[in-house]
């Protein structure tokens, strides 16, 4: 099993051989079951939690497995039809839900528990694949676990969540799924995906590896973007930029100005291109007589579709948002790091004169005073608090230590 892992499309998931190894043997005891087979018992289940850390590949494991199970050899092979188009989206019998908002709300989740209910179609499994499960609303966990208590014959549910806020998926869905965590992925294994997959060149990919904090996704933007790598930068020099009170705001407006743009950057086209094809396709485009009722129609559809685009682009700046102050927070972490002598890898390697430079400065409690005010300024933004409000007092902080 080892090596089949390193093949198909296993390897999609970097330096998670353990999880690939459980998920390859459930996918092989799936095979028999469509087969008619004995299994054993645990072999196989309907509903799994994959959780690990961001970036560790949590939703890229929960569709490689999806792959396995309409594989027509029950390996993953990643040539058939099954493998191919589920990795590629569109297989009929595998339903991606991936919020772009910021929760997923009951009525969602309700009509995704009745389109499970049916039998496959064209594939294996009717497979359910739910990307950041932690954000079901209390309605939506409720109606999930309906479905999870009493599964259709042939439905798989992946869940896909967090591990360091594993509470927020109910504790009532967690005990019965299957649990398969996913590691922060070395950074050797994500240079060298970096190289292999997609020609970035050696020395970018080991850079890249290096700083991003065990996230693949984020190693391949700042490998291959400029931009990525400027946000980066601008974030970084914060720390010791705070020399005067007007850097507090002009700090804290490039965070927040950095986000909006990242999100805008990332949205515009894509919205663009909804409200277009909907207005296409319900005729509101249309010209003569009878179209009046079919451009009313795609007017107050087009307003439905950008008030859930507004929900996304704000989903996406908090996202972005968020992981500057990770950012932030690991250069603290690295002052402390080093003022310990503890010898432990720095997540910003490229950044050690600055972090030696502040770790002389500051005192440990004053490092950490910092550090803590950074976490606070995430939690906050969770809970709803205005970014910028939450932002400035957090940059406050960081100038007075």
């Amino acid at each position: 099993m080892t090596e089949q892992v390193r093949i198909g499309v296993w390897r999609q998931l970097v330096g998670q051989e353990p999880a690939a190894e459980t998920l390859a043997s459930a996918a092989a005891a799936a095979a028999k079951i469509v087969a008619g087979e004995p299994v054993a018992p645990a072999a196989m289940t309907h509903a799994w939690l994959l959780t690990g850390p961001p970036g560790s590949g949590r939703s890229t494991a929960a569709r490689t497995f999806a792959a396995a199970l309409q594989c027509s050899t029950g390996t993953g092979c990643g040539e058939c039809s099954g493998c191919r188009t589920t990795m590629a989206g569109t297989h009929g019998d595998v339903r991606l839900v991936a919020p772009e908002g910021l929760s997923i709300s009951v009525a969602e989740m309700r009509a995704l528990v009745q389109a499970a209910a049916r039998r496959p179609t064209t594939g294996n499994w009717r497979v359910v694949v739910i990307e950041d499960a932690d954000r079901l609303t209390e309605g939506a966990s409720n109606a999930l676990l309906k479905a999870v208590e009493e599964p259709p014959e042939r439905t798989v549910f992946l869940l896909c969540a967090p591990s360091d806020h594993p509470e927020d998926v109910s504790v009532t869905i967690r005990s019965r799924c299957r649990l398969v965590p996913l590691r922060t992925p070395p950074a050797a294994a994500i240079a060298q995906v970096l190289v292999d997959r997609d020609g970035v060149d050696p020395e970018q990919a080991r850079w890249a590896a290096s700083v991003c904090g065990g996230h693949v996704g984020r190693a391949r933007r700042l490998a291959t973007d400029e931009a990525a790598r400027q946000r980066r930068a601008t974030v970084l020099r914060i720390p010791l930029g705070l020399r005067r009170p007007s850097d507090i705001f002009t700090s804290a407006d490039q965070l927040i100005s950095a986000a909006e743009a990242d999100a805008g950057e990332a949205s515009k086209a894509r919205d663009e291109n909804e409200r277009a094809e909907l207005r296409t396709a319900m005729g509101g485009d249309g010209t003569g007589k009878g179209v009046a009722g079919a451009k009313r129609a795609a007017e107050a559809a087009v307003k439905q579709l950008e008030k859930k685009q507004k929900s996304r682009a704000t989903r996406t700046q908090r996202d972005t948002l968020d992981l500057a102050l990770v950012d932030l927070a690991a250069f603290y972490r690295d002052v402390l790091v080093t003022t310990t002598g503890s010898g432990a890898t720095l997540n910003h390697p490229d950044h050690a004169e600055q972090i030696a430079s502040a770790a002389s400065a500051w005192t440990p409690e004053s490092t950490l005073r910092r550090l803590e005010a950074v976490l606070e300024c995430r939690e906050a933004i969770e809970l709803n608090v205005k970014p910028r409000i939450a932002v400035e007092a957090m940059v406050t902080t960081l100038r007075q230590g």
